[in-house]
């Protein structure tokens, strides 16, 4: 009996350790929508450009902190955008390219159009299992602060409950 209560909390430990130690695995939109295809889930999109030190800032703290990590890969399928690719990108029948593909700063027409002409990075795209906007959100968010916005969409609580009702009310399990 002491074996066996003993194997139970090891293998307890272990689990709690690998539920801690979850990253994100970030996928290219191309992957992301054909997944959504064969098992609809929300999408997330980190909008980013190489020179964007915001948006490093978000992966190093917020995107690898483990609550983050977990929730947000469990929720949503979690895509990496660069605003400034340079390749043809094909959604919903229109095909996307980035018309100065050489320039400096030059945004993609996807980048464009999910971010309604608001090129801010990093900037979040949030989407339904309809592949429907639910939600552009600007800006870099510690790992406390993005908490209360990625469980408003992950739960869809967005469909009920206004934000400002929602956050104020929100209790999270982050620290800081």
């Amino acid at each position: 009996m002491k074996s066996i209560f003993l194997l139970l909390l090891v293998m307890g430990s272990i689990g709690g350790i690998q539920a801690q130690n979850k990253t994100i695995q970030w996928l290219d939109f191309e992957t992301a929508i054909q997944k959504q295809q064969e098992k609809p889930k929300k999408i997330f999109i980190d909008m980013y450009t190489d020179w964007c030190g915001w948006c490093k800032k978000m992966d190093k703290e917020t995107f690898a902190h483990p609550v983050v990590a977990a929730y947000m890969q469990d929720h949503f399928y979690m895509v990496k955008f660069d605003a400034e690719r340079s390749d043809t990108v094909i959604f919903m029948n229109r095909s996307f390219v980035n018309k100065n593909p050489g320039k400096s700063r030059s945004s993609h027409e996807l980048a464009q159009t999910l971010l309604k002409g608001k090129m801010s990075y990093p900037s979040y795209i949030f989407m339904n299992e309809d592949l429907k906007i639910i939600s552009v959100v600007p800006g870099f968010f510690p790992p406390k602060s993005f908490e209360p916005i990625m469980n408003y969409f992950g739960s869809g609580a967005y469909e009920s409950q206004h934000w400002e009702k929602y956050s104020t009310s929100f209790k999270g399990v982050i620290a800081k």
